[in-house]
Parts: C-alpha cells; structure tokens; sequence
C-alpha cells in the first residue's frame, strides 16, 4: 500500500501530500469541476449580449440534446424497473439452493451488515433490523454489527442497548461498536464510523473465528435502510454467479418509500426523481459506482484499506478507491432490487426545505472524488489511457450536467431577449426562440406521464389514515419537477461545486431521520 499512498487522500490539505508541488496539482484539479461549470454558465451569459444568435442556436440545441437524453433515459429507466419488478417475484434462496452455480457454494457465504448510525431514535433502528430478520435467507450465516458513534451520547446507546437486547441472540454473530470521538485525522461521519466497525468484526469475530474473506459479503447499509425480503440471496447470488466476484461491488436500487406518504410534495419529487435516476443507471453498469447503501467482497474491503476516513462522500468514494488500488480492474454490478429509505421529512415545513437542500449539497459534494480520481490516475501507470479518459469524462460529465443543465434550460434560456439588444429583438429568431424552446420542453414534459405512472406503481400501501385523495396529489405533484431540478437540484449541487472550488471543505451532515 506504501506506492498506493494517494488512496487515503482526503483533499489539498491532507498532510498526506509531503511533495508541495503535487499539493499544488491537487488543489488545481479541486478547482476543476466549480471552474467548468461557472464557466459553462457565464459563457452562455456572456454570449447572449456578445452574440446572441448564436446562443440562440445553442441553447434550442441543447434543448434538442436534454429532450434526446430525457428519452434515452426514460427507455432505460422502464428497462429496470420492469427488471426489478421480475426479481422481486423471484425467490434468490430457492434459486441458490437449486442452480447449479451455486449450489454448491451458497452455503459457505456468509452476509456481514454494518449499520452505521449517530442519533436516530430506537424506532428507525428497530424498523431496519426487523427488516433484516424477516429476511429469506438463513440467520445463522449472517454476521449484525451495529455501529454507534461516542459523540452521540448516552441516548444512542441506550438505543444500542435495546436493539442488543431485542436481537442479539437471533444472528451468527451481533456485535456493537462504538467508534471513537475525535480521532487525529478522521473526518465524523459514516464512513469513519463503518470503517472502524469493520475493522472490529474482523479482529473479534472473522479473525478469531477464521473464516475466509473471501466467503464474506459485506453490506454497508445507512441506518434507515429496510430491506425487502429476497435482498441477500439476491446479493449473494449476483456474487456467485457474477464474473469477478473479488473485483466488484454490489448497487441495489434505493427506494424512498419509508415515510413516503407522509412526506410533502416536494420532497416525495425529490426522493423519487432519485429513484429514478438510480433505476436509469443500474441499466448502465459501465457508469455506474456505489452510493448509499451498497455492498462488496470482504476481501476486497481489507486489501483496499476499508472506506476513506477523511471524507464526506465515502459511499462512493469506496468505488473510486478500489478501481485506483486494482488498478482499473473493478466494476459495480447492478442487483435491479429495491432496498427501501426515508424520504425528508421533518416536522416543520420550512425545515423539510432546508433538510432536502443540505442533504443534496452532501450528495452533490460527491464532486471532491473527481481530483481524487483524476489525481490517482496521474499516480498509477498500470491503469490503461482509454480507462482514464472514459471515467474523467462520465465523472466530470455527471457533475457538470448536475449543476449547469437546469439552470441553462429554465432560466438562461431567455437570456438572449433580454441581453441581445434591439437588432436581435427584430429579428424572426429572437420571435421564435421562446416558441421553439417552449414546444421542446413541452415534449421532454410529456416523461413526466410516464413518471407518474411508474412512481405511484412503486407506492407502498396507503396508510389508513389517508384517503383516495392521497393517491391523486402523488401524480399531480410532478409537475413540481421544473421546480425541484431547479432548487434542489442544480443549485446545491452547484454550491457543493463552489465550495470545493473555493478550498471550503464541507463536514458530513447527518440526514436527520424520524
């Protein structure tokens, strides 16, 4: 690991980086994703009162552009979720015991879950365990390690306490945890508090009992996470039959159906729209890498050094690490099965707003693993050239898209009216362009049909509590869409941009859960 020492980066400051020369590189390239789309923005600002014809031309082509990719993507996202629904009526147990792939094998795997947590009430821990007990697959080869953080206080492990008491007797193994405060170097958050909860079922359970590693799947699950009932052997069969079982990790689609009746509008649109887009992608494994909860080889975790310590995106960080440490031998393979999480929802209105911005900023900060990964490729000669280029570009793509292309198509589209001046106001174009873009965005709406349809179809029951009315708002509340992109969308994530621009780290915020 000493030629591999950039993996532990956290960001430009990390002492880490002895060389000031390569602090220096790194520092730049943290400027790289803020600086592109800034950049992308004032161009087209710039270019409306320089020449807005052209930019007129360019923005009813990008329009062109965001309506292809809509239905590109929309094709992608009906792909998986009919995938999805198909494995859910599947049986992964019954399947394991009987292909012949894996019958054979199944039986020594065992299922190591870490749940994470800091202080979220009793109730969301024992929704998340119950769940994990009501799984399909057999208690006896499953390993429970609930991870819970000093700083909390005695409130969480009173909680932790109860939930040992409740199931602790029910797995293999049940071990609690409680990481440490204040470790020199550490970032707080879940990815410190995961890593040292790994490392201790290690040294106190796999360790000394000696099971091999490489017979250990290891979920790393945020605490509100329910499974559904075929979720490990679905896990567990992707990794027996999967073609590199050691290199790869393992992305279950995160629904956010918890609480999702009880969330307002806006935030059941935020929430879903992220079901989508994760939906979208389990369709394109060759983009995909972790995020949220997601599993791997246990084998895999030890030789790569457990999740980075220092930064706040370590649920995907874990996949940019793994590919640099194997050298661009790694993959994600998508499970095309549901896990369910909360939605925000806190008790006051305004607070909601707040928590959905922050929590979308902590996603969109996501953007500090581009010089990480950039940085990394410069360090390690083994990965190929045409492996480095593919994912700078579908990484940096993804971020500049995330905080540039909503704001180009709703509001900077009109730039060219107001900045052109009079000769362009005369003209037929500066006339058509709000019709012309107008009719586009009509046509790329027309998804929101589709959308509405698939998200009421992924509704849980409805609580009794609520009435028929209830089923209408969820279709009505899409049309919430062009705001939500907008507010919780292109703005934090443009923000979390500026930050890293600006040398402004951010600390992990914790979602605060009901």
């Amino acid at each position: 690991m000493q030629e591999k020492w950039y993996l532990d980066i956290g960001n430009a400051k990390d002492e880490i980086i002895k060389s000031p020369w390569e602090r220096a590189i790194y520092r730049c390239l943290e400027m790289v994703p803020g600086a592109l789309a800034w950049g992308t923005l004032l161009f087209v600002v710039l270019m409306s009162w320089l020449a807005p014809v052209f930019i007129a031309f360019f923005i009813i082509a990008f329009d062109i552009y965001w309506l292809l990719k809509t239905v590109f993507l929309s094709f992608h996202m009906r792909a998986s979720y009919n995938t999805m629904r198909r494995y859910m009526k599947i049986n992964w147990l019954e399947k394991l015991k009987t292909d012949p792939e894996t019958l054979n094998s199944w039986a020594g795997i065992y299922n190591l879950v870490i749940l994470p947590f800091y202080k979220e009430p009793f109730e969301v821990l024992d929704a998340t365990l119950e769940a994990i007990l009501n799984a399909n697959y057999p208690k006896e080869r499953m390993i429970v390690v609930l991870a819970s953080e000093q700083r909390a206080g005695e409130n969480a492990q009173k909680s932790t306490q109860q939930i040992k008491d409740k199931y602790g007797s029910i797995f293999f193994k049940f071990l609690v945890t409680i990481h440490p405060s204040n470790i020199l170097g550490e970032l707080a958050g879940k990815g410190a508090n995961a890593s040292f909860a790994a490392k201790q079922a290690k040294k106190e359970i796999i360790d000394a009992l000696d099971i091999p590693y490489q017979n250990i799947i290891v979920s790393n699950l945020d605490i509100d996470t329910r499974i559904y009932p075929e979720y490990f052997g679905r896990l567990t069969y992707a990794f027996l039959t999967c073609a590199s079982p050691y290199l790869s990790s393992f992305e279950p689609i995160p629904i956010y159906n918890n609480n999702i009746w009880e969330a307002p509008s806006f935030s059941r649109v935020v929430a879903t729209s992220g079901t989508f887009w994760h939906m979208m992608q389990q369709e394109r494994p060759e983009r995909l890498a972790t995020f949220s909860s997601h599993a791997m080889s246990f084998k895999a975790l030890v030789e790569a050094g457990f999740w980075n310590t220092k930064n706040v995106s370590e649920d995907s960080r874990i996949f940019w690490k793994s590919l640099l440490f194997y050298d661009g031998d790694y993959r994600v393979v998508p499970l095309f099965y549901p896990v369910s999480m909360d939605a925000n929802l806190a008790p006051k209105f305004l607070q909601t707003c707040v928590n959905i911005y922050r929590q979308q900023r902590r996603w969109g900060w996501g953007s500090e693993n581009i010089p990480y990964v950039i940085f990394g490729f410069l360090k390690n000669k083994k990965i190929g050239l045409r492996t480095k280029i593919y994912w700078i570009f579908n990484h940096l793509e993804g971020f500049w898209s995330w905080a540039t292309n909503a704001l180009i198509i709703f509001m900077l589209g009109w730039l060219p009216l107001f900045l052109g001046g009079p000769r362009f106001n005369l003209t037929v174009l500066s006339y058509n362009l709000p019709q012309v873009t107008r009719f586009i965005m009509t046509l790329a709406m027309v998804g929101l049909i589709s959308s509405a349809i698939v998200s009421t179809l992924l509704l849980p029951p409805r609580p009794k509590k609520y009435g028929k009315r209830r089923h209408l708002t969820m279709v009505i509340q899409w049309i919430l869409l062009p705001v939500t992109i907008l507010i919780f969308g292109a703005l934090p994530g443009l923000e979390a941009q500026t930050r890293l621009m600006l040398g402004r780290y951010m600390g992990f915020w914790v979602t605060p859960k009901q």
